[in-house]
Protein backbone atom coordinates (compact mmCIF):
# COMPACT_ATOMS: atom_id res chain seq x y z
CA UNK A 1 0.00 0.00 0.00
CA UNK A 2 1.17 3.67 -0.49
CA UNK A 3 4.08 4.26 1.60
CA UNK A 4 4.19 7.28 4.28
CA UNK A 5 4.93 10.62 3.13
CA UNK A 6 8.51 11.92 2.84
CA UNK A 7 7.34 15.26 4.41
CA UNK A 8 4.58 15.76 6.69
CA UNK A 9 2.81 18.79 7.17
CA UNK A 10 0.11 19.03 9.15
CA UNK A 11 2.54 21.18 11.79
CA UNK A 12 2.24 24.14 9.17
CA UNK A 13 4.32 25.15 6.38
CA UNK A 14 7.24 23.46 4.84
CA UNK A 15 9.74 24.91 2.66
CA UNK A 16 11.06 23.57 -0.94
CA UNK A 17 9.95 24.35 -4.52
CA UNK A 18 9.09 21.30 -6.99
CA UNK A 19 12.27 20.02 -8.52
CA UNK A 20 12.28 21.63 -12.86
CA UNK A 21 13.28 19.72 -15.09
CA UNK A 22 17.40 19.90 -15.75
CA UNK A 23 16.46 20.72 -19.80
CA UNK A 24 14.39 23.27 -21.28
CA UNK A 25 11.81 21.52 -21.59
CA UNK A 26 8.49 20.78 -20.31
CA UNK A 27 8.08 17.19 -18.38
CA UNK A 28 5.03 15.59 -17.66
CA UNK A 29 4.50 12.66 -14.87
CA UNK A 30 1.80 10.75 -14.57
CA UNK A 31 0.95 9.78 -11.08
CA UNK A 32 -2.34 8.02 -11.43
CA UNK A 33 -5.56 7.82 -12.95
CA UNK A 34 -5.92 12.03 -14.00
CA UNK A 35 -2.98 12.68 -11.83
CA UNK A 36 -0.04 14.21 -12.89
CA UNK A 37 3.17 16.48 -12.19
CA UNK A 38 4.16 18.86 -14.57
CA UNK A 39 7.75 20.83 -14.47
CA UNK A 40 8.81 23.34 -16.16
CA UNK A 41 12.00 25.83 -15.99
CA UNK A 42 8.84 27.77 -14.28
CA UNK A 43 8.28 25.57 -11.83
CA UNK A 44 5.88 22.84 -11.23
CA UNK A 45 2.03 22.26 -11.00
CA UNK A 46 0.48 18.97 -9.36
CA UNK A 47 -2.54 18.04 -10.97
CA UNK A 48 -5.43 15.85 -9.35
CA UNK A 49 -2.99 13.36 -6.60
CA UNK A 50 -5.42 10.46 -6.24
CA UNK A 51 -4.08 7.60 -3.66
CA UNK A 52 -6.53 6.37 -1.63
CA UNK A 53 -9.19 4.78 -2.76
CA UNK A 54 -12.63 6.43 -3.32
CA UNK A 55 -15.91 6.12 -3.55
CA UNK A 56 -16.28 3.52 -0.42
CA UNK A 57 -13.13 1.84 -1.68
CA UNK A 58 -14.74 0.69 -4.78
CA UNK A 59 -12.28 2.71 -7.06
CA UNK A 60 -8.46 1.68 -6.89
CA UNK A 61 -5.97 3.77 -9.37
CA UNK A 62 -5.00 1.54 -12.10
CA UNK A 63 -2.67 0.47 -12.61
CA UNK A 64 -1.64 0.90 -8.96
CA UNK A 65 0.45 3.87 -7.98
CA UNK A 66 1.25 3.26 -4.62
CA UNK A 67 5.01 2.28 -5.04
CA UNK A 68 6.01 5.14 -6.53
CA UNK A 69 10.05 5.75 -6.35
CA UNK A 70 11.36 7.94 -4.03
CA UNK A 71 12.46 10.62 -6.16
CA UNK A 72 9.03 11.04 -7.63
CA UNK A 73 6.88 11.44 -4.33
CA UNK A 74 9.70 14.04 -3.17
CA UNK A 75 8.89 16.52 -6.32
CA UNK A 76 5.15 15.98 -5.81
CA UNK A 77 5.06 16.73 -2.26
CA UNK A 78 7.59 19.63 -3.28
CA UNK A 79 5.61 21.22 -6.40
CA UNK A 80 5.30 24.92 -6.50
CA UNK A 81 1.68 24.63 -7.35
CA UNK A 82 -1.50 22.48 -6.76
CA UNK A 83 -4.66 22.35 -9.29
CA UNK A 84 -7.81 20.44 -8.35
CA UNK A 85 -9.80 19.73 -11.62
CA UNK A 86 -12.67 19.65 -9.34
CA UNK A 87 -14.15 17.80 -5.90
CA UNK A 88 -14.99 14.00 -7.33
CA UNK A 89 -13.35 11.87 -4.98
CA UNK A 90 -10.83 10.51 -7.86
CA UNK A 91 -9.80 13.97 -8.57
CA UNK A 92 -9.95 15.68 -4.74
CA UNK A 93 -8.34 13.50 -2.47
CA UNK A 94 -9.16 14.89 0.79
CA UNK A 95 -7.38 12.35 3.09
CA UNK A 96 -4.07 12.23 1.08
CA UNK A 97 -4.23 16.03 0.82
CA UNK A 98 -4.36 16.65 4.56
CA UNK A 99 -0.97 14.30 5.25
CA UNK A 100 1.01 15.56 2.38
CA UNK A 101 1.25 18.84 0.89
CA UNK A 102 1.87 22.13 2.72
CA UNK A 103 -0.46 24.30 3.56
CA UNK A 104 0.70 27.36 1.82
CA UNK A 105 0.75 25.64 -1.39
CA UNK A 106 -0.66 28.13 -4.01
CA UNK A 107 -3.87 26.15 -5.36
CA UNK A 108 -5.18 27.55 -9.07
CA UNK A 109 -9.25 27.13 -8.31
CA UNK A 110 -11.01 27.17 -11.29
CA UNK A 111 -13.75 30.02 -12.09
CA UNK A 112 -16.52 27.87 -10.44
CA UNK A 113 -19.97 29.46 -9.98
CA UNK A 114 -19.93 29.11 -6.49
CA UNK A 115 -17.11 29.30 -3.58
CA UNK A 116 -17.62 25.53 -2.64
CA UNK A 117 -14.15 23.99 -3.67
CA UNK A 118 -12.49 27.03 -2.05
CA UNK A 119 -14.26 26.53 1.05
CA UNK A 120 -13.29 22.64 0.86
CA UNK A 121 -9.99 23.32 0.58
CA UNK A 122 -9.85 26.00 3.45
CA UNK A 123 -11.20 23.33 5.85
CA UNK A 124 -8.57 21.07 4.92
CA UNK A 125 -6.24 24.57 6.10
CA UNK A 126 -4.82 25.51 2.62
CA UNK A 127 -4.27 29.07 2.78
CA UNK A 128 -3.39 30.74 -0.76
CA UNK A 129 -5.64 30.73 -3.51
CA UNK A 130 -5.46 32.26 -7.06
CA UNK A 131 -8.50 32.46 -8.32
CA UNK A 132 -8.54 31.72 -12.38
CA UNK A 133 -10.88 33.53 -14.20
CA UNK A 134 -12.58 30.92 -17.09
CA UNK A 135 -10.31 30.35 -20.22
CA UNK A 136 -8.59 33.85 -19.72
CA UNK A 137 -4.57 32.75 -19.69
CA UNK A 138 -2.40 34.11 -16.90
CA UNK A 139 1.03 34.15 -15.59
CA UNK A 140 1.89 32.10 -12.78
CA UNK A 141 5.05 31.96 -12.81
CA UNK A 142 8.17 34.02 -15.32
CA UNK A 143 7.44 31.84 -18.79
CA UNK A 144 4.73 29.99 -17.01
CA UNK A 145 0.95 30.54 -18.21
CA UNK A 146 -2.03 28.26 -17.53
CA UNK A 147 -5.86 29.09 -19.16
CA UNK A 148 -8.44 27.21 -16.94
CA UNK A 149 -11.39 26.40 -18.69
CA UNK A 150 -15.12 25.68 -17.04
CA UNK A 151 -17.64 23.45 -17.58
CA UNK A 152 -20.75 23.99 -15.29
CA UNK A 153 -23.44 22.04 -16.73
CA UNK A 154 -25.79 20.67 -13.67
CA UNK A 155 -25.29 17.34 -14.70
CA UNK A 156 -21.78 17.93 -13.28
CA UNK A 157 -22.88 19.14 -9.96
CA UNK A 158 -23.42 23.22 -9.85
CA UNK A 159 -19.57 22.87 -8.92
CA UNK A 160 -18.70 21.70 -12.66
CA UNK A 161 -15.44 20.55 -13.73
CA UNK A 162 -12.71 21.90 -15.48
CA UNK A 163 -9.56 21.85 -17.70
CA UNK A 164 -5.97 23.15 -17.59
CA UNK A 165 -4.21 24.80 -20.56
CA UNK A 166 -0.19 24.67 -19.27
CA UNK A 167 2.42 26.80 -21.51
CA UNK A 168 6.48 27.59 -20.96
CA UNK A 169 6.39 29.98 -24.17
CA UNK A 170 7.43 27.17 -26.21
CA UNK A 171 5.25 24.00 -25.99
CA UNK A 172 1.64 23.54 -24.49
CA UNK A 173 -0.13 21.05 -22.51
CA UNK A 174 -3.80 20.01 -22.77
CA UNK A 175 -4.37 18.80 -19.16
CA UNK A 176 -8.80 17.64 -20.24
CA UNK A 177 -9.09 14.46 -17.86
CA UNK A 178 -12.97 14.14 -17.84
CA UNK A 179 -13.86 18.09 -18.43
CA UNK A 180 -16.47 17.79 -20.87
CA UNK A 181 -15.90 21.02 -22.47
CA UNK A 182 -19.02 22.18 -25.12
CA UNK A 183 -16.84 24.36 -27.24
CA UNK A 184 -14.40 21.83 -28.72
CA UNK A 185 -12.38 24.66 -30.23
CA UNK A 186 -12.08 26.36 -26.92
CA UNK A 187 -8.57 24.07 -25.39
CA UNK A 188 -6.79 24.80 -28.71
CA UNK A 189 -7.62 28.04 -28.91
CA UNK A 190 -4.79 29.23 -26.79
CA UNK A 191 -1.94 27.81 -29.69
CA UNK A 192 -0.70 24.59 -30.81
CA UNK A 193 -1.04 21.38 -28.49
CA UNK A 194 1.61 18.98 -28.27
CA UNK A 195 0.36 17.09 -25.55
CA UNK A 196 -3.26 16.13 -24.87
CA UNK A 197 -4.72 14.07 -22.05
CA UNK A 198 -7.89 13.00 -21.98
CA UNK A 199 -10.44 10.51 -20.16
CA UNK A 200 -11.66 7.77 -22.51
CA UNK A 201 -13.22 5.28 -20.00
CA UNK A 202 -16.38 5.27 -18.23
CA UNK A 203 -16.81 7.30 -14.88
CA UNK A 204 -20.62 6.83 -14.18
CA UNK A 205 -22.67 3.66 -12.21
CA UNK A 206 -24.98 3.01 -15.95
CA UNK A 207 -26.23 0.28 -16.75
CA UNK A 208 -24.30 -2.09 -14.42
CA UNK A 209 -25.98 -1.12 -11.40
CA UNK A 210 -29.81 -1.55 -13.20
CA UNK A 211 -31.38 -4.38 -13.35
CA UNK A 212 -31.78 -5.56 -16.30
CA UNK A 213 -31.54 -9.03 -18.45
CA UNK A 214 -27.94 -9.96 -19.07
CA UNK A 215 -27.69 -9.63 -23.09
CA UNK A 216 -29.42 -5.90 -22.68
CA UNK A 217 -27.19 -5.05 -20.48
CA UNK A 218 -24.28 -6.09 -22.06
CA UNK A 219 -25.36 -4.52 -25.20
CA UNK A 220 -25.87 -1.35 -23.22
CA UNK A 221 -22.40 -1.83 -21.95
CA UNK A 222 -21.09 -2.30 -25.75
CA UNK A 223 -22.84 0.61 -26.83
CA UNK A 224 -21.33 3.03 -23.80
CA UNK A 225 -18.15 2.15 -24.93
CA UNK A 226 -18.61 2.48 -28.24
CA UNK A 227 -19.96 6.33 -27.30
CA UNK A 228 -17.53 6.86 -25.10
CA UNK A 229 -14.81 6.33 -27.25
CA UNK A 230 -16.56 8.40 -29.90
CA UNK A 231 -16.68 11.63 -27.71
CA UNK A 232 -12.80 11.22 -26.91
CA UNK A 233 -12.38 11.17 -30.66
CA UNK A 234 -14.05 13.94 -31.34
CA UNK A 235 -11.58 16.25 -28.72
CA UNK A 236 -8.81 14.25 -30.43
CA UNK A 237 -9.49 15.60 -33.74
CA UNK A 238 -10.14 19.06 -32.79
CA UNK A 239 -7.01 19.65 -30.96
CA UNK A 240 -5.15 17.30 -33.01
CA UNK A 241 -2.07 17.52 -30.56
CA UNK A 242 0.95 15.60 -31.24
CA UNK A 243 0.37 13.28 -28.96
CA UNK A 244 -2.34 11.91 -26.58
CA UNK A 245 -2.45 10.37 -23.02
CA UNK A 246 -5.86 8.01 -22.18
CA UNK A 247 -5.87 9.02 -18.77
CA UNK A 248 -8.51 9.58 -16.09
CA UNK A 249 -9.03 6.06 -15.79
CA UNK A 250 -9.89 3.35 -15.89
CA UNK A 251 -10.46 3.07 -12.22
CA UNK A 252 -9.58 -1.21 -10.88
CA UNK A 253 -12.27 -2.71 -8.63
CA UNK A 254 -10.41 -4.76 -5.99
CA UNK A 255 -13.64 -5.85 -3.76
CA UNK A 256 -14.48 -9.52 -4.67
CA UNK A 257 -17.59 -8.60 -5.08
CA UNK A 258 -17.42 -5.65 -7.56
CA UNK A 259 -14.42 -7.56 -9.50
CA UNK A 260 -16.63 -8.60 -12.33
CA UNK A 261 -16.46 -4.48 -13.40
CA UNK A 262 -12.61 -4.50 -14.35
CA UNK A 263 -12.52 -5.25 -18.10
CA UNK A 264 -10.58 -8.30 -18.42
CA UNK A 265 -11.74 -10.59 -21.27
CA UNK A 266 -13.27 -7.91 -22.92
CA UNK A 267 -16.78 -9.23 -22.84
CA UNK A 268 -17.68 -8.00 -18.92
CA UNK A 269 -20.77 -5.83 -18.20
CA UNK A 270 -19.22 -3.02 -17.76
CA UNK A 271 -17.93 0.76 -19.21
CA UNK A 272 -14.49 0.68 -18.14
CA UNK A 273 -12.11 -0.82 -20.61
CA UNK A 274 -8.74 0.30 -20.47
CA UNK A 275 -6.21 2.53 -21.99
CA UNK A 276 -4.90 -0.10 -24.33
CA UNK A 277 -8.13 -0.44 -26.13
CA UNK A 278 -8.41 2.98 -26.71
CA UNK A 279 -4.62 3.22 -28.18
CA UNK A 280 -5.89 0.95 -30.71
CA UNK A 281 -8.72 3.46 -31.85
CA UNK A 282 -5.82 6.43 -31.62
CA UNK A 283 -3.60 4.33 -33.97
CA UNK A 284 -6.19 3.10 -36.12
CA UNK A 285 -7.13 6.89 -36.57
CA UNK A 286 -3.36 7.80 -37.89
CA UNK A 287 -3.15 9.32 -34.23
CA UNK A 288 -0.23 8.93 -31.30
CA UNK A 289 -0.64 7.76 -28.17
CA UNK A 290 1.25 7.13 -25.16
CA UNK A 291 0.74 4.67 -22.65
CA UNK A 292 1.54 6.06 -19.45
CA UNK A 293 1.20 4.48 -16.11
CA UNK A 294 2.22 5.87 -12.74
CA UNK A 295 5.74 7.22 -12.72
CA UNK A 296 5.71 7.04 -16.96
CA UNK A 297 7.77 10.75 -17.24
CA UNK A 298 6.76 12.24 -21.06
CA UNK A 299 9.41 14.84 -22.10
CA UNK A 300 8.52 17.02 -24.47
CA UNK A 301 10.30 19.99 -26.52
CA UNK A 302 9.72 21.46 -30.16
CA UNK A 303 11.34 18.47 -31.50
CA UNK A 304 10.64 15.40 -30.14
CA UNK A 305 8.15 13.63 -27.45
CA UNK A 306 9.73 11.00 -25.31
CA UNK A 307 8.24 8.64 -22.74
CA UNK A 308 9.82 6.68 -19.92
CA UNK A 309 8.53 4.24 -18.10
CA UNK A 310 9.81 3.76 -14.46
CA UNK A 311 10.08 0.34 -15.70
CA UNK A 312 11.04 -1.97 -18.53
CA UNK A 313 8.66 -2.34 -21.46
CA UNK A 314 7.88 -5.72 -20.76
CA UNK A 315 6.97 -5.33 -17.67
CA UNK A 316 4.72 -2.46 -18.58
CA UNK A 317 2.93 -4.42 -21.12
CA UNK A 318 2.53 -7.52 -18.75
CA UNK A 319 0.37 -5.55 -16.54
CA UNK A 320 -2.36 -5.59 -19.35
CA UNK A 321 -1.37 -8.73 -21.01
CA UNK A 322 -1.87 -10.47 -17.76
CA UNK A 323 -4.48 -8.54 -16.25
CA UNK A 324 -6.12 -10.97 -14.33
CA UNK A 325 -3.27 -11.84 -12.23
CA UNK A 326 -1.83 -8.20 -11.79
CA UNK A 327 -4.89 -7.45 -10.45
CA UNK A 328 -5.81 -10.07 -7.91
CA UNK A 329 -2.28 -9.24 -6.32
CA UNK A 330 -2.94 -6.01 -6.23
CA UNK A 331 -6.10 -6.92 -4.25
CA UNK A 332 -4.44 -9.22 -2.09
CA UNK A 333 -2.63 -6.12 -0.85
CA UNK A 334 -5.52 -3.79 -0.57
CA UNK A 335 -8.19 -6.47 1.33
CA UNK A 336 -6.99 -5.87 5.03
CA UNK A 337 -7.76 -2.50 4.06
CA UNK A 338 -10.93 -2.85 2.37
CA UNK A 339 -12.05 -5.18 5.16
CA UNK A 340 -11.23 -1.89 7.89
CA UNK A 341 -13.52 0.60 5.95
CA UNK A 342 -16.37 -1.78 6.02
CA UNK A 343 -15.80 -2.07 9.27
CA UNK A 344 -16.18 1.87 9.72
CA UNK A 345 -19.04 2.09 7.97
CA UNK A 346 -22.19 3.95 9.98
CA UNK A 347 -24.11 1.31 12.13
CA UNK A 348 -28.09 1.74 11.46
CA UNK A 349 -29.59 4.57 13.82
CA UNK A 350 -33.30 5.43 14.16
CA UNK A 351 -33.66 8.22 12.96
CA UNK A 352 -32.84 8.10 9.41
CA UNK A 353 -36.11 8.53 8.13
CA UNK A 354 -36.61 11.81 10.43
CA UNK A 355 -33.73 12.84 9.28
CA UNK A 356 -33.69 12.91 6.07
CA UNK A 357 -37.33 14.46 6.50
CA UNK A 358 -35.85 17.47 7.58
CA UNK A 359 -33.04 18.05 5.59
CA UNK A 360 -34.77 16.91 2.38
CA UNK A 361 -38.13 18.10 2.32
CA UNK A 362 -37.18 22.25 3.01
CA UNK A 363 -35.15 21.14 -0.26
CA UNK A 364 -37.82 20.09 -2.42
CA UNK A 365 -39.84 23.13 -1.21
CA UNK A 366 -37.29 25.02 -2.60
CA UNK A 367 -37.61 23.47 -6.24
CA UNK A 368 -41.06 23.21 -7.66
CA UNK A 369 -39.91 23.06 -11.31
CA UNK A 370 -37.42 20.31 -10.50
CA UNK A 371 -40.04 18.26 -8.24
CA UNK A 372 -42.64 18.52 -11.44
CA UNK A 373 -39.72 17.38 -14.07
CA UNK A 374 -39.40 14.57 -11.99
CA UNK A 375 -42.86 14.07 -11.89
CA UNK A 376 -43.41 10.81 -9.64
CA UNK A 377 -42.11 9.09 -6.75
CA UNK A 378 -38.64 7.75 -6.07
CA UNK A 379 -38.46 4.40 -3.45
CA UNK A 380 -35.25 4.46 -1.96
CA UNK A 381 -34.90 1.27 -0.13
CA UNK A 382 -32.05 1.56 2.68
CA UNK A 383 -31.90 -2.54 3.75
CA UNK A 384 -35.37 -2.71 5.55
CA UNK A 385 -36.27 1.24 5.90
CA UNK A 386 -38.72 1.70 2.62
CA UNK A 387 -38.26 5.50 1.89
CA UNK A 388 -40.51 7.17 -0.84
CA UNK A 389 -38.96 10.45 -2.37
CA UNK A 390 -42.60 11.88 -3.21
CA UNK A 391 -41.33 14.51 -5.60
CA UNK A 392 -45.26 15.87 -6.98
CA UNK A 393 -46.09 16.49 -3.39
CA UNK A 394 -42.58 17.08 -1.78
CA UNK A 395 -42.41 14.92 0.51
CA UNK A 396 -39.96 12.31 2.25
CA UNK A 397 -41.91 9.57 4.20
CA UNK A 398 -42.17 5.85 5.75
CA UNK A 399 -43.40 3.93 1.71
CA UNK A 400 -47.37 2.63 2.68
CA UNK A 401 -47.14 0.90 -0.78
CA UNK A 402 -48.04 4.04 -3.15
CA UNK A 403 -47.07 3.55 -6.87
CA UNK A 404 -43.12 4.99 -7.78
CA UNK A 405 -41.29 5.16 -10.97
CA UNK A 406 -37.48 5.11 -9.82
CA UNK A 407 -35.77 2.70 -7.15
CA UNK A 408 -32.72 2.27 -5.23
CA UNK A 409 -31.80 -0.44 -3.17
CA UNK A 410 -28.51 0.44 -0.97
CA UNK A 411 -27.34 -0.78 1.92
CA UNK A 412 -28.54 0.69 5.34
CA UNK A 413 -24.51 1.47 6.50
CA UNK A 414 -23.80 3.03 2.92
CA UNK A 415 -26.97 5.61 3.56
CA UNK A 416 -26.42 6.10 7.33
CA UNK A 417 -22.62 7.56 6.37
CA UNK A 418 -23.32 9.50 3.99
CA UNK A 419 -26.19 10.96 5.71
CA UNK A 420 -24.21 11.09 8.90
CA UNK A 421 -21.73 12.98 6.60
CA UNK A 422 -24.41 15.23 5.59
CA UNK A 423 -23.14 14.92 1.62
CA UNK A 424 -24.28 17.31 -0.27
CA UNK A 425 -23.62 15.56 -3.64
CA UNK A 426 -24.85 11.55 -3.89
CA UNK A 427 -23.26 11.16 -7.23
CA UNK A 428 -19.94 11.86 -5.98
CA UNK A 429 -20.13 10.33 -2.06
CA UNK A 430 -22.42 7.25 -2.87
CA UNK A 431 -23.65 6.75 -6.84
CA UNK A 432 -19.76 6.14 -8.21
CA UNK A 433 -19.28 3.43 -5.76
CA UNK A 434 -21.33 1.06 -7.63
CA UNK A 435 -22.27 -0.70 -4.41
CA UNK A 436 -26.31 -0.35 -5.26
CA UNK A 437 -28.94 -1.29 -7.55
CA UNK A 438 -31.24 0.73 -9.53
CA UNK A 439 -34.72 0.08 -11.33
CA UNK A 440 -36.81 3.08 -13.46
CA UNK A 441 -40.41 2.20 -15.00
CA UNK A 442 -39.27 4.53 -18.08
CA UNK A 443 -36.63 6.65 -19.44
CA UNK A 444 -33.67 8.40 -17.76
CA UNK A 445 -34.77 11.41 -15.72
CA UNK A 446 -31.84 13.93 -15.41
CA UNK A 447 -33.63 15.98 -13.08
CA UNK A 448 -33.58 13.07 -10.35
CA UNK A 449 -30.01 12.83 -10.40
CA UNK A 450 -29.76 16.37 -10.38
CA UNK A 451 -31.40 16.51 -6.94
CA UNK A 452 -29.06 14.09 -5.41
CA UNK A 453 -26.23 15.97 -6.82
CA UNK A 454 -27.85 19.25 -5.10
CA UNK A 455 -28.42 18.38 -1.27
CA UNK A 456 -27.74 21.56 -0.25
CA UNK A 457 -29.75 25.26 -0.35
CA UNK A 458 -26.43 26.75 -1.95
CA UNK A 459 -26.56 23.51 -4.99
CA UNK A 460 -30.63 23.53 -4.44
CA UNK A 461 -31.04 27.13 -5.31
CA UNK A 462 -28.82 26.51 -8.07
CA UNK A 463 -30.34 23.67 -10.00
CA UNK A 464 -34.04 25.26 -9.55
CA UNK A 465 -32.91 28.43 -11.49
CA UNK A 466 -30.97 26.19 -13.96
CA UNK A 467 -34.39 23.86 -14.44
CA UNK A 468 -36.73 27.00 -14.69
CA UNK A 469 -34.31 28.77 -17.24
CA UNK A 470 -34.70 25.50 -19.22
CA UNK A 471 -38.35 24.06 -18.68
CA UNK A 472 -40.31 27.28 -17.69
CA UNK A 473 -38.19 30.66 -18.80
CA UNK A 474 -40.89 34.17 -18.29
CA UNK A 475 -43.05 34.74 -21.04
CA UNK A 476 -43.24 38.29 -19.12
CA UNK A 477 -40.59 40.75 -18.76
CA UNK A 478 -39.73 40.85 -14.99
CA UNK A 479 -39.08 43.33 -12.49
CA UNK A 480 -35.45 44.82 -12.44
CA UNK A 481 -33.61 43.18 -9.07
CA UNK A 482 -30.83 44.70 -6.90
CA UNK A 483 -27.06 43.70 -7.36
CA UNK A 484 -25.02 45.45 -4.72
CA UNK A 485 -25.05 49.10 -5.68
CA UNK A 486 -26.38 48.27 -8.82
CA UNK A 487 -30.42 47.77 -10.40
CA UNK A 488 -30.04 45.26 -13.21
CA UNK A 489 -32.67 43.12 -15.05
CA UNK A 490 -33.10 39.80 -13.67
CA UNK A 491 -32.23 37.44 -16.69
CA UNK A 492 -29.17 37.42 -18.81
CA UNK A 493 -29.09 38.48 -21.81
CA UNK A 494 -27.51 35.45 -23.12
CA UNK A 495 -29.18 32.12 -21.58
CA UNK A 496 -32.11 33.77 -19.79
CA UNK A 497 -29.94 32.57 -16.39
CA UNK A 498 -31.50 34.21 -13.05
CA UNK A 499 -29.03 37.13 -12.06
CA UNK A 500 -30.64 36.90 -8.27
CA UNK A 501 -29.00 33.39 -8.52
CA UNK A 502 -26.36 33.51 -10.75
CA UNK A 503 -25.24 37.01 -10.86
CA UNK A 504 -21.95 38.32 -8.56
CA UNK A 505 -20.97 41.82 -8.97
CA UNK A 506 -16.71 41.54 -9.11
CA UNK A 507 -13.70 44.85 -8.91
CA UNK A 508 -11.44 44.30 -10.96
CA UNK A 509 -8.90 46.57 -12.71
CA UNK A 510 -11.47 47.11 -15.37
CA UNK A 511 -14.17 48.57 -12.78
CA UNK A 512 -16.68 46.90 -11.85
CA UNK A 513 -18.48 43.85 -13.79
CA UNK A 514 -21.47 41.70 -13.34
CA UNK A 515 -20.72 38.07 -13.70
CA UNK A 516 -23.14 35.23 -14.75
CA UNK A 517 -21.63 32.40 -12.90
CA UNK A 518 -23.63 30.32 -14.83
CA UNK A 519 -21.74 30.76 -17.80
CA UNK A 520 -19.21 32.50 -16.92
CA UNK A 521 -20.30 36.00 -19.00
CA UNK A 522 -18.74 39.64 -17.64
CA UNK A 523 -20.41 42.76 -18.35
CA UNK A 524 -19.10 46.49 -17.87
CA UNK A 525 -21.36 47.87 -14.87
CA UNK A 526 -21.45 51.34 -16.16
CA UNK A 527 -21.83 50.72 -19.90
CA UNK A 528 -23.53 47.48 -19.46
CA UNK A 529 -21.15 46.28 -22.39
CA UNK A 530 -20.42 42.32 -22.77
CA UNK A 531 -16.87 42.02 -22.02
CA UNK A 532 -17.15 38.15 -23.66
CA UNK A 533 -19.22 38.52 -26.84
CA UNK A 534 -20.71 41.18 -28.89
CA UNK A 535 -24.38 42.04 -29.03
CA UNK A 536 -25.34 40.84 -25.53
CA UNK A 537 -25.86 44.56 -23.81
CA UNK A 538 -27.26 44.13 -20.26
CA UNK A 539 -29.36 47.28 -18.81
CA UNK A 540 -27.83 48.33 -15.35
CA UNK A 541 -27.75 51.42 -13.75
CA UNK A 542 -26.46 52.63 -9.81
CA UNK A 543 -29.04 52.62 -7.49
CA UNK A 544 -29.75 56.19 -6.78
CA UNK A 545 -29.17 55.45 -3.27
CA UNK A 546 -25.58 54.01 -3.86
Amino acid sequence: MLRPSRSQCDDGPSPGRGHAPSLQSVRATSIGHAGMLIETAGGSILCDPWFVPAFFGSWFVFPRNDQLGDDLLERIEQADFLYITHLHGDHHDESWLRQHLRRDIPILLPGYPTREQQRTLAALGFTEFIRTTDREEIEIAPGLTVAIHVETSITDGPGGDSAMVVSDGTTRLVNQNDCRTTDLHALSAHGPVDLHWLQFSGAIWYPMVYELPADEKARLCHAKVDSQFARAMRYVETIDARAVVPSAGPPAFLDPGMFGLNVIDGDEPSIFPDQRAFMARLDSAGHRGILAIPGTEIEITPDEIVARHPMPDAEVEAIFDHKRSYLERYQADWLPWLDAQKAAWQPPTTDLLATLQAWWEPLLQMAPTLRAAVGASCLLRAGDLDILIDFPNGEVRAHAGEPYAFRFDIARELVETVVAARAVDWSNSLLLSCRFTAWREGDFNEYLYNFLKSLSVERMRRTEAEAVRKLAPPTETEPDIELGAYVVQRRCPHRNADLTVFGEIETGEHGDELVCTLHGWRFDCETGRCRTAADHHLRISRRVDA
